[in-house]
Protein backbone atom coordinates (compact mmCIF):
# COMPACT_ATOMS: atom_id res chain seq x y z
CA UNK A 1 0.00 0.00 0.00
CA UNK A 2 1.45 3.55 -1.20
CA UNK A 3 2.20 5.40 1.92
CA UNK A 4 0.19 8.75 2.44
CA UNK A 5 2.64 11.08 4.33
CA UNK A 6 3.85 13.81 3.07
CA UNK A 7 7.30 12.94 5.14
CA UNK A 8 7.06 9.80 2.99
CA UNK A 9 7.49 11.31 -0.15
CA UNK A 10 9.92 14.07 1.23
CA UNK A 11 12.39 11.37 2.05
CA UNK A 12 12.11 9.91 -1.41
CA UNK A 13 12.55 12.81 -3.60
CA UNK A 14 15.62 13.76 -1.31
CA UNK A 15 17.07 10.39 -2.41
CA UNK A 16 16.27 10.50 -5.68
CA UNK A 17 18.58 9.59 -8.87
CA UNK A 18 18.30 12.45 -11.37
CA UNK A 19 19.54 11.46 -14.65
CA UNK A 20 20.87 14.66 -16.70
CA UNK A 21 22.53 13.48 -19.82
CA UNK A 22 21.40 11.79 -22.92
CA UNK A 23 20.88 7.95 -23.34
CA UNK A 24 22.04 6.47 -26.72
CA UNK A 25 23.15 3.56 -27.49
CA UNK A 26 22.59 2.08 -23.68
CA UNK A 27 25.27 4.59 -22.65
CA UNK A 28 24.61 8.07 -20.72
CA UNK A 29 26.79 10.75 -22.48
CA UNK A 30 27.34 14.75 -22.16
CA UNK A 31 25.95 16.93 -24.95
CA UNK A 32 29.88 17.64 -27.36
CA UNK A 33 29.74 21.00 -26.81
CA UNK A 34 29.20 20.87 -22.88
CA UNK A 35 25.78 22.69 -22.61
CA UNK A 36 23.39 22.25 -20.13
CA UNK A 37 19.79 23.53 -19.30
CA UNK A 38 17.65 24.11 -16.39
CA UNK A 39 14.94 22.11 -14.98
CA UNK A 40 12.90 24.14 -12.12
CA UNK A 41 10.60 22.86 -9.55
CA UNK A 42 7.56 24.92 -10.11
CA UNK A 43 6.26 24.69 -6.65
CA UNK A 44 9.32 26.55 -5.45
CA UNK A 45 11.19 27.92 -7.96
CA UNK A 46 14.41 25.66 -7.17
CA UNK A 47 17.10 24.74 -9.55
CA UNK A 48 15.95 20.66 -9.71
CA UNK A 49 19.48 20.07 -12.27
CA UNK A 50 21.29 21.09 -14.90
CA UNK A 51 20.38 18.76 -17.77
CA UNK A 52 22.38 18.22 -21.02
CA UNK A 53 21.27 20.32 -23.93
CA UNK A 54 21.26 18.89 -27.03
CA UNK A 55 21.78 19.51 -30.43
CA UNK A 56 22.32 18.61 -34.09
CA UNK A 57 25.62 16.71 -32.75
CA UNK A 58 23.61 14.07 -30.72
CA UNK A 59 20.39 14.21 -32.96
CA UNK A 60 23.33 12.90 -35.52
CA UNK A 61 24.45 10.50 -33.22
CA UNK A 62 21.24 9.20 -31.79
CA UNK A 63 19.78 8.62 -35.28
CA UNK A 64 22.69 6.87 -36.66
CA UNK A 65 22.45 4.60 -33.87
CA UNK A 66 18.87 3.74 -34.20
CA UNK A 67 19.58 3.12 -37.74
CA UNK A 68 22.31 0.88 -37.17
CA UNK A 69 20.42 -0.92 -34.77
CA UNK A 70 17.62 -1.01 -36.95
CA UNK A 71 19.27 -2.67 -40.13
CA UNK A 72 20.55 -5.65 -37.64
CA UNK A 73 17.22 -6.81 -37.32
CA UNK A 74 18.35 -7.43 -33.87
CA UNK A 75 14.67 -5.70 -32.61
CA UNK A 76 13.27 -5.24 -35.93
CA UNK A 77 13.41 -8.91 -36.60
CA UNK A 78 13.01 -10.06 -33.43
CA UNK A 79 10.75 -13.47 -33.12
CA UNK A 80 7.73 -11.59 -32.13
CA UNK A 81 7.05 -13.53 -28.91
CA UNK A 82 10.31 -12.78 -27.97
CA UNK A 83 9.50 -9.01 -28.77
CA UNK A 84 6.00 -8.82 -26.29
CA UNK A 85 8.39 -10.75 -23.66
CA UNK A 86 10.55 -8.08 -23.64
CA UNK A 87 7.58 -5.21 -23.42
CA UNK A 88 6.03 -7.16 -21.08
CA UNK A 89 8.73 -7.00 -18.34
CA UNK A 90 9.07 -3.74 -19.62
CA UNK A 91 5.79 -3.11 -18.23
CA UNK A 92 6.30 -4.57 -15.18
CA UNK A 93 9.41 -2.72 -14.50
CA UNK A 94 7.85 0.59 -14.84
CA UNK A 95 5.23 -0.76 -12.39
CA UNK A 96 7.67 -1.80 -10.23
CA UNK A 97 9.34 1.77 -10.40
CA UNK A 98 6.13 3.96 -9.74
CA UNK A 99 6.95 5.54 -6.73
CA UNK A 100 10.69 6.74 -8.45
CA UNK A 101 8.52 7.88 -11.32
CA UNK A 102 5.76 9.98 -9.27
CA UNK A 103 8.47 11.80 -7.85
CA UNK A 104 10.60 12.28 -11.06
CA UNK A 105 7.16 13.91 -12.70
CA UNK A 106 5.92 15.80 -9.83
CA UNK A 107 8.85 17.75 -8.83
CA UNK A 108 9.48 17.97 -12.41
CA UNK A 109 6.07 19.54 -13.68
CA UNK A 110 4.10 20.02 -10.78
CA UNK A 111 1.76 16.99 -11.07
CA UNK A 112 0.20 15.58 -7.84
CA UNK A 113 2.00 12.45 -6.98
CA UNK A 114 -0.86 10.79 -6.14
CA UNK A 115 -2.16 11.67 -9.53
CA UNK A 116 0.74 10.05 -11.11
CA UNK A 117 0.45 6.59 -8.89
CA UNK A 118 -3.31 6.43 -9.62
CA UNK A 119 -3.59 7.45 -12.84
CA UNK A 120 -0.15 7.62 -15.15
CA UNK A 121 2.08 5.43 -13.90
CA UNK A 122 -0.71 2.48 -13.64
CA UNK A 123 -1.98 3.76 -17.10
CA UNK A 124 1.37 3.96 -18.66
CA UNK A 125 2.08 0.28 -18.12
CA UNK A 126 -1.05 -0.78 -19.16
CA UNK A 127 -0.15 0.89 -22.14
CA UNK A 128 3.11 -0.94 -22.60
CA UNK A 129 1.39 -4.34 -21.73
CA UNK A 130 -1.64 -3.53 -24.31
CA UNK A 131 0.74 -3.21 -27.50
CA UNK A 132 3.14 -5.96 -26.32
CA UNK A 133 0.42 -8.18 -26.28
CA UNK A 134 -0.90 -6.81 -29.91
CA UNK A 135 2.38 -7.70 -31.39
CA UNK A 136 1.01 -11.18 -32.55
CA UNK A 137 -2.34 -9.90 -33.58
CA UNK A 138 -1.26 -7.37 -35.92
CA UNK A 139 -0.32 -8.74 -39.25
CA UNK A 140 -1.09 -8.46 -42.92
CA UNK A 141 -3.46 -10.65 -45.40
CA UNK A 142 -3.45 -12.65 -48.25
CA UNK A 143 -6.19 -11.67 -50.76
CA UNK A 144 -8.19 -13.28 -53.04
CA UNK A 145 -6.55 -14.07 -56.61
CA UNK A 146 -6.65 -16.65 -59.60
CA UNK A 147 -5.00 -19.99 -58.77
CA UNK A 148 -1.94 -18.81 -60.87
CA UNK A 149 -0.82 -16.37 -58.31
CA UNK A 150 -0.52 -15.42 -54.74
CA UNK A 151 -0.34 -12.16 -53.33
CA UNK A 152 -0.10 -11.33 -49.94
CA UNK A 153 0.52 -7.67 -48.12
CA UNK A 154 2.69 -6.98 -45.00
CA UNK A 155 3.23 -4.56 -42.58
CA UNK A 156 6.77 -3.38 -41.60
CA UNK A 157 8.45 -1.01 -39.38
CA UNK A 158 8.98 2.24 -40.52
CA UNK A 159 12.63 2.46 -39.44
CA UNK A 160 13.69 5.31 -37.13
CA UNK A 161 10.54 7.22 -35.61
CA UNK A 162 11.57 9.92 -33.82
CA UNK A 163 9.54 11.09 -30.61
CA UNK A 164 8.32 14.66 -29.03
CA UNK A 165 6.39 14.74 -25.84
CA UNK A 166 4.72 17.14 -23.95
CA UNK A 167 5.41 18.42 -20.25
CA UNK A 168 2.15 17.84 -18.81
CA UNK A 169 2.20 13.85 -18.96
CA UNK A 170 6.09 13.37 -18.88
CA UNK A 171 5.42 9.87 -18.88
CA UNK A 172 1.97 8.45 -19.82
CA UNK A 173 2.60 10.46 -23.55
CA UNK A 174 6.21 8.62 -23.63
CA UNK A 175 4.14 5.72 -23.03
CA UNK A 176 1.26 6.35 -25.68
CA UNK A 177 4.03 6.70 -28.26
CA UNK A 178 6.68 3.88 -27.32
CA UNK A 179 4.12 1.37 -26.81
CA UNK A 180 3.39 1.29 -30.92
CA UNK A 181 6.79 2.29 -32.12
CA UNK A 182 8.25 -0.53 -30.36
CA UNK A 183 5.79 -3.08 -30.61
CA UNK A 184 6.19 -2.62 -34.18
CA UNK A 185 9.99 -2.82 -34.39
CA UNK A 186 10.99 0.54 -35.10
CA UNK A 187 13.95 2.20 -33.25
CA UNK A 188 13.46 5.49 -31.46
CA UNK A 189 14.76 8.61 -30.82
CA UNK A 190 12.78 10.26 -28.16
CA UNK A 191 13.24 14.24 -26.94
CA UNK A 192 11.20 14.65 -23.97
CA UNK A 193 9.54 18.32 -23.52
CA UNK A 194 12.44 20.47 -21.48
CA UNK A 195 9.88 21.66 -19.03
CA UNK A 196 10.04 18.05 -17.98
CA UNK A 197 13.12 15.91 -18.77
CA UNK A 198 13.19 13.83 -15.96
CA UNK A 199 11.71 10.60 -16.17
CA UNK A 200 12.33 10.08 -19.56
CA UNK A 201 15.69 8.65 -19.22
CA UNK A 202 14.46 5.99 -16.58
CA UNK A 203 12.19 4.50 -19.18
CA UNK A 204 14.90 3.75 -21.36
CA UNK A 205 16.75 2.12 -18.55
CA UNK A 206 14.24 -0.24 -17.61
CA UNK A 207 13.70 -1.26 -21.33
CA UNK A 208 17.20 -2.61 -21.44
CA UNK A 209 17.10 -4.01 -18.21
CA UNK A 210 13.96 -5.95 -19.71
CA UNK A 211 15.74 -7.10 -22.15
CA UNK A 212 15.50 -4.28 -25.11
CA UNK A 213 18.78 -4.02 -27.29
CA UNK A 214 20.73 -0.57 -26.78
CA UNK A 215 20.32 1.28 -29.31
CA UNK A 216 16.45 0.69 -29.92
CA UNK A 217 15.16 3.41 -27.22
CA UNK A 218 17.75 7.04 -27.30
CA UNK A 219 16.94 9.64 -25.59
CA UNK A 220 18.15 13.09 -26.70
CA UNK A 221 17.29 15.91 -24.03
CA UNK A 222 16.86 19.34 -25.12
CA UNK A 223 15.01 22.31 -26.45
CA UNK A 224 12.22 22.40 -29.15
CA UNK A 225 13.61 25.11 -31.49
CA UNK A 226 17.11 22.72 -31.53
CA UNK A 227 16.88 19.01 -30.65
CA UNK A 228 13.00 19.31 -31.58
CA UNK A 229 13.84 20.70 -34.50
CA UNK A 230 17.19 18.57 -35.86
CA UNK A 231 15.15 15.67 -35.32
CA UNK A 232 12.18 16.33 -37.53
CA UNK A 233 14.16 17.92 -40.56
CA UNK A 234 16.44 14.44 -39.93
CA UNK A 235 16.78 12.85 -43.23
CA UNK A 236 16.84 9.18 -41.74
CA UNK A 237 14.40 10.09 -39.28
CA UNK A 238 11.18 7.88 -41.18
CA UNK A 239 8.23 9.89 -39.00
CA UNK A 240 7.83 12.07 -36.08
CA UNK A 241 5.23 11.13 -33.68
CA UNK A 242 4.10 14.51 -31.73
CA UNK A 243 1.54 15.45 -28.93
CA UNK A 244 2.17 19.48 -28.23
CA UNK A 245 0.54 22.53 -29.48
CA UNK A 246 -0.99 23.07 -32.42
CA UNK A 247 1.65 25.96 -33.60
CA UNK A 248 4.33 23.31 -33.00
CA UNK A 249 2.36 20.55 -35.00
CA UNK A 250 2.67 22.92 -37.83
CA UNK A 251 6.26 23.56 -38.09
CA UNK A 252 6.69 19.63 -37.88
CA UNK A 253 4.90 19.10 -40.99
CA UNK A 254 6.94 22.09 -42.68
CA UNK A 255 10.14 20.78 -41.28
CA UNK A 256 9.20 17.25 -42.79
CA UNK A 257 8.57 18.57 -46.69
CA UNK A 258 11.33 20.29 -46.10
CA UNK A 259 13.60 17.41 -45.54
CA UNK A 260 12.76 13.48 -46.39
CA UNK A 261 8.82 13.90 -46.73
CA UNK A 262 8.95 11.88 -43.52
CA UNK A 263 5.53 10.73 -41.61
CA UNK A 264 3.94 13.46 -39.27
CA UNK A 265 1.51 12.12 -36.83
CA UNK A 266 0.18 15.15 -34.06
CA UNK A 267 -2.14 15.46 -31.58
CA UNK A 268 -2.24 19.21 -31.12
CA UNK A 269 -4.37 21.84 -28.88
CA UNK A 270 -7.84 21.09 -27.96
CA UNK A 271 -11.14 23.56 -26.81
CA UNK A 272 -13.02 20.47 -25.32
CA UNK A 273 -16.76 21.00 -24.78
CA UNK A 274 -19.09 19.82 -22.06
CA UNK A 275 -22.99 20.33 -22.86
CA UNK A 276 -25.53 19.45 -20.08
CA UNK A 277 -28.90 19.65 -21.78
CA UNK A 278 -32.48 20.71 -19.55
CA UNK A 279 -33.29 16.91 -19.63
CA UNK A 280 -30.47 15.88 -17.52
CA UNK A 281 -32.05 15.68 -13.91
CA UNK A 282 -28.50 14.19 -11.65
CA UNK A 283 -26.52 17.88 -11.51
CA UNK A 284 -24.44 16.55 -8.49
CA UNK A 285 -22.79 13.94 -10.88
CA UNK A 286 -22.71 16.46 -14.34
CA UNK A 287 -21.19 19.16 -11.63
CA UNK A 288 -18.47 16.60 -10.59
CA UNK A 289 -17.57 15.42 -14.32
CA UNK A 290 -17.50 19.51 -14.68
CA UNK A 291 -15.20 20.16 -12.56
CA UNK A 292 -12.88 17.11 -12.81
CA UNK A 293 -12.93 17.94 -16.47
CA UNK A 294 -11.31 21.75 -16.46
CA UNK A 295 -9.01 21.54 -12.89
CA UNK A 296 -8.07 18.25 -13.10
CA UNK A 297 -4.10 17.72 -14.02
CA UNK A 298 -3.67 21.41 -13.21
CA UNK A 299 -6.51 22.42 -16.21
CA UNK A 300 -2.79 21.13 -18.18
CA UNK A 301 -4.51 19.00 -20.40
CA UNK A 302 -5.04 19.11 -24.39
CA UNK A 303 -8.76 17.73 -23.78
CA UNK A 304 -9.54 19.74 -21.17
CA UNK A 305 -13.38 20.31 -20.72
CA UNK A 306 -13.17 24.36 -20.66
CA UNK A 307 -16.13 25.20 -22.46
CA UNK A 308 -19.35 24.03 -20.70
CA UNK A 309 -22.59 24.64 -22.29
CA UNK A 310 -25.21 24.45 -20.05
CA UNK A 311 -29.05 24.32 -20.72
CA UNK A 312 -30.23 28.17 -20.12
CA UNK A 313 -32.76 26.61 -17.44
CA UNK A 314 -30.09 24.55 -15.51
CA UNK A 315 -27.72 27.71 -15.70
CA UNK A 316 -27.74 28.76 -11.80
CA UNK A 317 -28.51 25.89 -10.37
CA UNK A 318 -25.19 24.72 -12.25
CA UNK A 319 -23.15 27.05 -11.58
CA UNK A 320 -23.75 26.90 -7.18
CA UNK A 321 -23.03 23.01 -7.94
CA UNK A 322 -19.72 23.42 -9.97
CA UNK A 323 -18.99 26.04 -7.60
CA UNK A 324 -19.22 23.95 -4.31
CA UNK A 325 -17.46 21.07 -6.15
CA UNK A 326 -14.54 22.96 -7.00
CA UNK A 327 -14.03 24.04 -3.50
CA UNK A 328 -14.84 20.77 -2.23
CA UNK A 329 -12.49 18.70 -4.33
CA UNK A 330 -9.59 21.11 -5.36
CA UNK A 331 -6.75 21.31 -2.69
CA UNK A 332 -4.32 23.16 -3.61
CA UNK A 333 -0.55 22.71 -2.07
CA UNK A 334 2.54 20.69 -1.92
CA UNK A 335 2.35 18.00 -5.39
CA UNK A 336 4.29 15.72 -2.81
CA UNK A 337 1.62 15.58 -0.02
CA UNK A 338 -0.92 13.46 -0.71
CA UNK A 339 -3.44 15.58 0.41
CA UNK A 340 -2.58 17.83 -2.77
CA UNK A 341 -5.36 17.75 -5.70
CA UNK A 342 -4.31 20.70 -7.66
CA UNK A 343 -0.33 21.58 -7.70
CA UNK A 344 1.36 24.23 -9.75
CA UNK A 345 1.50 25.05 -13.37
CA UNK A 346 4.79 23.58 -14.98
CA UNK A 347 6.22 27.20 -14.93
CA UNK A 348 5.99 30.39 -14.39
CA UNK A 349 5.90 31.68 -17.78
CA UNK A 350 2.47 29.38 -17.38
CA UNK A 351 1.17 30.31 -14.59
CA UNK A 352 1.80 34.16 -16.23
CA UNK A 353 0.10 33.36 -19.26
CA UNK A 354 -2.77 31.61 -17.90
CA UNK A 355 -3.44 35.20 -15.33
CA UNK A 356 -2.55 36.78 -18.65
CA UNK A 357 -5.66 34.79 -20.02
CA UNK A 358 -8.22 35.83 -16.56
CA UNK A 359 -7.39 39.67 -17.14
CA UNK A 360 -8.67 39.07 -20.45
CA UNK A 361 -11.63 37.45 -19.94
CA UNK A 362 -12.42 40.20 -17.19
CA UNK A 363 -11.72 42.93 -19.77
CA UNK A 364 -14.10 41.61 -22.81
CA UNK A 365 -16.93 41.67 -19.92
CA UNK A 366 -16.43 37.99 -18.34
CA UNK A 367 -17.98 37.34 -15.17
CA UNK A 368 -15.77 35.53 -12.69
CA UNK A 369 -17.60 33.62 -10.72
CA UNK A 370 -14.28 31.42 -8.79
CA UNK A 371 -10.89 31.97 -8.29
CA UNK A 372 -8.84 33.91 -11.10
CA UNK A 373 -5.61 34.50 -9.01
CA UNK A 374 -2.81 33.03 -6.96
CA UNK A 375 -3.85 31.10 -3.88
CA UNK A 376 -2.62 32.65 -0.92
CA UNK A 377 0.85 31.21 0.92
CA UNK A 378 1.95 29.63 -2.35
CA UNK A 379 3.38 32.77 -3.93
CA UNK A 380 6.41 30.78 -4.29
CA UNK A 381 5.38 28.57 -6.78
CA UNK A 382 3.50 29.11 -10.47
CA UNK A 383 0.03 28.28 -8.63
CA UNK A 384 -3.12 29.23 -10.31
CA UNK A 385 -6.51 29.35 -8.54
CA UNK A 386 -9.27 27.18 -9.76
CA UNK A 387 -11.38 29.53 -12.15
CA UNK A 388 -14.76 29.43 -13.32
CA UNK A 389 -16.06 32.36 -15.77
CA UNK A 390 -19.97 33.04 -16.41
CA UNK A 391 -21.60 35.47 -18.45
CA UNK A 392 -19.47 33.83 -21.30
CA UNK A 393 -20.26 34.18 -25.37
CA UNK A 394 -18.22 31.54 -27.70
CA UNK A 395 -16.47 35.00 -29.35
CA UNK A 396 -14.27 35.86 -26.04
CA UNK A 397 -10.83 34.98 -25.98
CA UNK A 398 -11.27 32.76 -23.05
CA UNK A 399 -13.89 30.90 -25.41
CA UNK A 400 -11.30 30.03 -28.06
CA UNK A 401 -8.14 29.84 -27.31
CA UNK A 402 -6.38 27.32 -25.67
CA UNK A 403 -5.62 28.47 -22.08
CA UNK A 404 -4.09 25.13 -21.01
CA UNK A 405 -4.51 26.00 -17.26
CA UNK A 406 -7.68 25.46 -14.39
CA UNK A 407 -9.71 28.27 -16.20
CA UNK A 408 -13.71 27.41 -17.18
CA UNK A 409 -15.90 29.28 -19.13
CA UNK A 410 -19.97 28.58 -18.50
CA UNK A 411 -21.88 29.47 -22.01
CA UNK A 412 -25.78 29.52 -21.78
CA UNK A 413 -27.68 27.12 -24.61
CA UNK A 414 -31.02 26.48 -26.06
CA UNK A 415 -31.38 22.90 -26.73
CA UNK A 416 -28.92 20.28 -28.78
CA UNK A 417 -29.08 22.18 -31.51
CA UNK A 418 -27.60 25.43 -30.48
CA UNK A 419 -25.07 23.15 -28.27
CA UNK A 420 -23.55 21.40 -31.65
CA UNK A 421 -23.22 25.06 -32.97
CA UNK A 422 -21.31 26.38 -30.62
CA UNK A 423 -19.70 23.49 -29.94
CA UNK A 424 -18.53 23.03 -33.40
CA UNK A 425 -17.75 26.38 -33.77
CA UNK A 426 -13.88 25.97 -32.82
CA UNK A 427 -10.73 25.23 -34.91
CA UNK A 428 -10.14 22.35 -32.75
CA UNK A 429 -12.20 19.05 -32.58
CA UNK A 430 -10.28 16.87 -29.82
CA UNK A 431 -12.68 15.74 -27.37
CA UNK A 432 -16.49 16.43 -26.18
CA UNK A 433 -19.29 15.27 -23.86
CA UNK A 434 -23.12 15.80 -23.80
CA UNK A 435 -25.47 14.58 -20.21
CA UNK A 436 -29.14 13.59 -21.88
CA UNK A 437 -31.16 10.90 -21.25
CA UNK A 438 -32.89 11.32 -24.38
CA UNK A 439 -31.40 8.46 -26.26
CA UNK A 440 -31.92 10.16 -30.04
CA UNK A 441 -29.87 13.60 -28.62
CA UNK A 442 -26.86 11.12 -27.12
CA UNK A 443 -27.04 9.60 -31.03
CA UNK A 444 -27.23 13.16 -32.68
CA UNK A 445 -24.54 14.45 -30.65
CA UNK A 446 -22.27 11.25 -31.32
CA UNK A 447 -22.57 11.91 -35.43
CA UNK A 448 -22.62 15.54 -35.50
CA UNK A 449 -19.63 16.09 -33.27
CA UNK A 450 -17.08 17.32 -34.68
CA UNK A 451 -14.30 15.88 -32.70
CA UNK A 452 -12.34 12.41 -32.93
CA UNK A 453 -13.58 11.51 -29.04
CA UNK A 454 -16.82 11.57 -27.59
CA UNK A 455 -18.80 10.75 -24.36
CA UNK A 456 -22.10 10.73 -23.94
CA UNK A 457 -22.85 11.12 -19.79
CA UNK A 458 -19.91 10.38 -18.25
CA UNK A 459 -16.15 12.68 -19.20
CA UNK A 460 -12.48 11.05 -19.98
CA UNK A 461 -13.75 7.37 -19.82
CA UNK A 462 -12.24 4.97 -21.48
CA UNK A 463 -9.99 1.65 -22.49
CA UNK A 464 -7.05 0.72 -24.56
CA UNK A 465 -9.69 0.11 -27.19
CA UNK A 466 -10.72 3.45 -27.50
CA UNK A 467 -8.94 5.84 -29.78
CA UNK A 468 -7.64 9.15 -29.05
CA UNK A 469 -6.59 11.72 -30.91
CA UNK A 470 -8.91 14.47 -32.92
CA UNK A 471 -10.20 16.73 -35.56
CA UNK A 472 -9.34 19.60 -37.31
CA UNK A 473 -6.46 21.60 -36.13
CA UNK A 474 -5.84 19.18 -33.14
CA UNK A 475 -4.00 17.28 -35.71
CA UNK A 476 -4.01 13.51 -37.68
CA UNK A 477 -2.54 11.20 -34.92
CA UNK A 478 -4.67 8.09 -33.42
CA UNK A 479 -2.91 6.96 -29.85
CA UNK A 480 -3.86 4.21 -27.26
CA UNK A 481 -5.78 1.99 -29.37
CA UNK A 482 -4.92 -1.09 -31.74
CA UNK A 483 -5.47 1.19 -34.63
CA UNK A 484 -2.28 2.94 -33.52
CA UNK A 485 -0.05 0.44 -34.40
CA UNK A 486 -0.54 1.01 -38.09
CA UNK A 487 0.41 4.10 -38.15
CA UNK A 488 4.24 2.99 -37.18
CA UNK A 489 4.70 0.85 -39.86
CA UNK A 490 4.29 0.80 -43.85
CA UNK A 491 2.67 -1.53 -46.04
CA UNK A 492 3.90 -3.94 -49.07
CA UNK A 493 2.34 -5.95 -51.81
CA UNK A 494 4.29 -9.10 -52.73
CA UNK A 495 2.82 -10.93 -55.61
CA UNK A 496 4.01 -14.44 -56.54
CA UNK A 497 3.18 -15.73 -60.20
CA UNK A 498 2.64 -19.42 -59.94
CA UNK A 499 1.60 -20.37 -63.15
Amino acid sequence: MTDTTLAYWQGLAEKLTLRTRHFIGGDYLPSADGRTFQTINPANGAVLAEVARGGQAEIDRAVSVARKVFRSGVWSKMEPRARMAVLEKFAALIEAHGEEFAVLDSLDMGKPVMDMMNIDVPFSATTIKFFGESIDKFHGQVTATATTALHYILNQPLGVVGIITPWNYPLMMAAWKLGPALATGNSVVLKPAEQSPLSACLLAELFIEAGGPPGVLNVVQGLGEEAGKALALHMDVDKIAFTGSTEVGKLLMIYAGQSNMKRVTTECGGKTPQIILGDWDDLDTAATYAVNGIFGNQGEVCNAGSRILVARELHDAFVEKFIATAKQNFILGDPLDPATTMGPLVTTDQQARVLGYIAKGRAEGAVLALGGGTPAGLSHGAYVEPTLFTGVNNAMTIAREEIFGPVGTIIPIDGLEDGLEIANDSPYGLAASVWTRDLAKAHTFGREMEAGVCWVNCFDHGDMTSLWGGFKQTGNGRDKCFEALSQYTQTKSVWINLG
